[in-house]
């Protein structure tokens, strides 16, 4: 599966990579909201993990774009923040997020949310999203 992360954080993306990649996923890296909507229109990632809070376009800028343009309704989207406060999960999934993350990312938590977003009809391999 083919994942891009987004975090203006290097730590943390390189975390995620090291979490990803052992398990055959080809990963993606973003450091902005700008950066993530070029990625996702022109390479097409079956997953997305946004951070939340990031300069130029924060996560939710791009999911709003992402959600109002009909190629990438059902893309599935993973709000990762390390600023976890009460109903920012709910605020998340209200946004169109199809899922949440608090930082420190935990491994098992993170293949949980691929397992049940890949198992979601369309969402694979062979998906594009053109």
């Amino acid at each position: 599966m083919t994942i891009l992360v987004v975090d203006d954080n290097a730590f943390s993306r390189e975390l995620m990579k090291e979490l990803l990649e052992p398990s055959g996923h080809v990963v993606l890296e973003a450091v902005n909201g700008h950066d993530a909507l070029s990625l996702i229109r022109g390479c097409g990632p079956e997953l997305v993990f946004l951070d939340l809070q990031m300069p130029l376009q924060d996560g939710f800028g791009v999911i709003r774009e992402l959600r109002n343009d009909r190629r990438f309704q059902n893309l599935p989207v993973v709000a990762v923040t390390a600023s976890a406060m009460i109903g920012d999960r709910e605020r998340a999934i209200a946004a169109g997020f199809d899922s949440y993350i608090a930082k420190p990312i935990d491994l098992c938590e993170v293949e949980e949310h691929i397992a049940a977003l890949a198992s979601r009809p369309g969402v694979g391999n062979d998906t594009h999203y053109e």
